[in-house]
């Protein structure tokens, strides 16, 4: 054949190769999908139009801030290394010149701080002040949760449970405020600076206490044999509201409870002494409480009403009763759920994000604390959280959507929503993700379940993919359409987008007991270790995913975290006719050995029928059925899922014979402090996946 009729027979063959072929999407990979920064603890400043934030950049966590006129963010510490250190509880100092804030994650039970560096130095947590202005970061104790007083000349916090206070004055150190008994935590200064309010945990019971500086007395407001948290100033200092929730020794975690002794709000004259109970929730739907995501449960205006949380119609809602007693006002009807909530700074409105017309996201709404209809601030297909208001009239917020990271953005002075600081890498592949559709399917039981359905961006008629189930941890979360607020689950939402890119047909699944779909829903009926219902919420999302002509049949698999990982394992034990391969992080195995670990005082032995049924409603029961080959990850510092869950799993799948990779974390807890470990483990599930189901590019 001559040079030139190669040519011809070359560039024919090429010719008639499939367009399809030059036509497959660009990949991108787990490293650059996981790169863009993550924003948290969004705080505005009493004054000066100030907002800081921590951005965690591939596990190097910083604060950042900005500030009026141009909101042009900048960073204020430099720490280099992704060393799992924690930066949260932030606070601008009165004047906003400095920021108050915690480094480093709480102590176990054994007191051991967080360290999955293995650092042979060690860990701490403490509290460090950083000026605005410049310079140079300064310890001012070992401990946590932070306050600063109003007088702006020192900051309380709290160390192995009892309050310490240092100055704010360089060189000073930090001296004990007070003993006291208990666990003392929610430190609040009175508006003048000269008292303390806490909380006082003591085991079945817990009180509300405030310390006077001047006298160097304590003073416990209404003591009762309950439970009282969440404690809130008059704007005049001569009284404290706080939530009592009434005692309930026979109550268990994950275990459904939709009613009980109702919770409410009293009202303590620090003058007089005299304590009366402002407001109580009704018996049935609400009478047990259920919070909202924000620095207090109670919100008290100037013009004297107390905000407050209430699931009486079924759903979370804001209401707000007069300080001087009275039927409370719904401030937030319909049926959806109020999540992130703030108290504008006149004290008059509040802000607040929920899935109000659009369920599976989030968007911020406003409205005033003495009634009237909410006006939205945010709409679109995006999701908005976290709101902060400044004293200049701006408000800042965390958003995303389904391509667009989490970020900060703010609004001010009419102007049109800005970040404010790029916030995403060069190569960050947002133009090779996918939209994940909302899919509502019948779980086997009948009940209607959403879920978000990641679909490859390849796939071609009538062909049939591998395909996996996603469940979150919680249970009390959501997944969106579009990148989660929380750091664990943007984490998550990336994985996802992954597994899609390398040709996985992908259903993330808002089983039963999750937020978002109003108080029935998250305590429904049988739900955890009271008889596992989910089950049908997998079941029914293999056979949605069965049912589907661009599904394999024979090439489903699951994964999940956590909770996500019992549902995991449960789906893996008891049917592995439906589902071929799972990985588990860190999951529940048995639940009476979780349930242990959140109530330390639960006796399985005087609990029979209890613990018979978390047995039964555990993977560990139907381990014998167990066939299908399994992955699982934990770090065994993990303080929410003992490590001995995973521990036992193994040795009953040695037993028998079940085919199994594991990946351990060495001082590594539950929610992955180091980046790396993020992306060594969702490395080793694709391909785990890979391998297992025949998936990957």
């Amino acid at each position: 054949m001559t040079l030139r009729r190669f040519w011809l027979v070359l560039t024919a063959a090429v010719l008639s190769i499939s367009p399809a072929v030059f036509a497959q999407p660009q990949a991108f990979t787990i490293e650059q999908v996981m790169s863009a920064p993550f924003p948290t603890d969004l705080t505005a400043a009493s004054k000066g139009g100030k907002y800081v934030w921590v951005q965690d950049d591939r596990g190097v966590r910083n604060l950042w801030v900005a500030e009026a006129s141009e909101y042009r963010g900048r960073q204020v510490t430099h720490y280099a290394a992704d060393d799992g250190q924690e930066l949260s509880d932030l606070s601008f100092t009165p004047g906003g010149d400095a920021i108050v804030y915690v480094r480093g994650g709480a102590p176990n039970r054994a007191g051991e701080i967080p360290n999955p560096t293995s650092d042979a130095a060690g860990a701490e947590q403490a509290v460090w002040i950083v000026p605005l202005g410049g310079g140079e970061p300064r310890l001012l104790g070992q401990g946590s949760s932070p306050a600063v007083s109003p007088k702006g000349d020192l900051v309380a916090f709290v160390r192995r449970g009892q309050v310490m206070t240092a100055p704010l004055v360089e060189g000073a150190k930090a001296t004990e405020l007070f003993k006291a008994r208990g666990n003392e935590g929610t430190l609040r200064w009175s508006p003048d600076g000269t008292r303390l309010a806490f909380t006082s945990s003591r085991g079945d019971h817990g009180f509300i206490g405030v310390y006077d500086l001047t006298a160097k007395t304590i003073q416990y407001l209404d003591p009762s044999v309950d439970r009282d948290a969440s404690p809130v100033w008059s704007p005049d200092g001569r009284s404290i509201a706080f939530v009592r929730r009434p005692v309930n020794k026979g109550a268990l975690p994950f275990i459904p409870e939709r009613e009980g002794e109702p919770w409410s709000i009293r009202v303590a004259d620090l003058t007089g002494g005299v304590a009366r109970e402002v407001w109580r929730a009704e018996p049935g739907p609400g009478s047990v409480f259920q919070g909202v995501v924000a620095e207090n449960q109670l919100f008290w205006t100037p013009d004297g009403r107390i905000v407050f949380p209430w699931e009486r119609t079924g759903w979370v809602h804001l209401y707000s009763v007069p300080v001087a007693g009275g039927p409370a006002i719904e401030l937030t009807p319909g049926d959806f759920e109020v999540e992130h909530v703030t108290l504008a700074p006149n004290g008059r409105e509040v802000l607040y994000s929920s899935n109000q017309g659009d369920i599976d996201r989030r968007h911020l709404w406003r409205v005033g604390s003495a009634g009237g209809a909410p006006a939205p601030v945010t709409t679109g297909t995006g999701l908005e959280w976290s709101p902060a208001a400044a004293d200049d009239g701006s408000v800042a917020f965390l958003a995303s959507d389904a391509r667009t990271p989490a970020h900060a953005e703010v609004m001010a002075g009419g102007a049109a929503r800005r970040f404010l600081t790029p916030s995403i890498p060069a190569d960050f592949p947002s133009k090779l993700l996918v939209e994940p559709q909302q899919v509502i399917f019948s779980a086997a039981d009948g009940m209607r379940i959403h879920g978000q359905l990641f679909l490859p961006r390849d796939l071609k008629a009538r062909e049939r993919r591998p395909a996996l189930l996603f469940f979150h941890g919680g249970s009390r979360r959501q997944m969106l359409l579009g990148w989660h607020y929380m750091y664990y689950y943007h984490n998550a939402y990336a994985m996802n987008q992954y597994l899609a890119s390398q040709g996985y047909v992908v259903l993330s699944v808002n089983y039963r007991s999750g937020i978002g779909y109003g108080l029935n829903f998250r305590e429904a009926i049988d739900y955890g270790a009271h008889g596992a219902s989910e089950y049908n919420d997998v079941t029914g999302a293999g056979l949605y995913l069965r049912s589907r002509p661009d599904v394999d049949p024979d090439r489903i698999g699951l994964w999940g975290g956590s909770y996500g990982g019992y549902l995991t394992a449960l789906g893996l034990a008891r049917s592995s006719d439906l589902f071929k391969a799972g990985v588990d992080f860190h999951g529940v195995h048995d639940w009476n050995v979780v349930i242990r670990n959140f109530a330390p005082g639960y006796d399985a032995g005087a609990h029979q029928e209890v613990a018979r049924l978390a047995f039964q409603s555990s993977p560990m029961a139907s381990i014998a059925t167990w066939r299908s080959p399994v992955l699982v990850i934990h770090g065994d510092d993990d303080r929410n899922v003992p490590f001995s869950e995973t521990v036992d799993l193994v040795e009953a799948l040695r037993k028998q014979g079940v085919e199994f990779q594991e990946l351990i974390f060495p001082d590594e807890v539950h929610d992955f402090l180091l980046h790396r470990h993020w992306v060594q483990a969702y490395h080793a599930a694709a391909d785990f996946f890979h391998r297992t189901l025949g998936g990957g590019k």
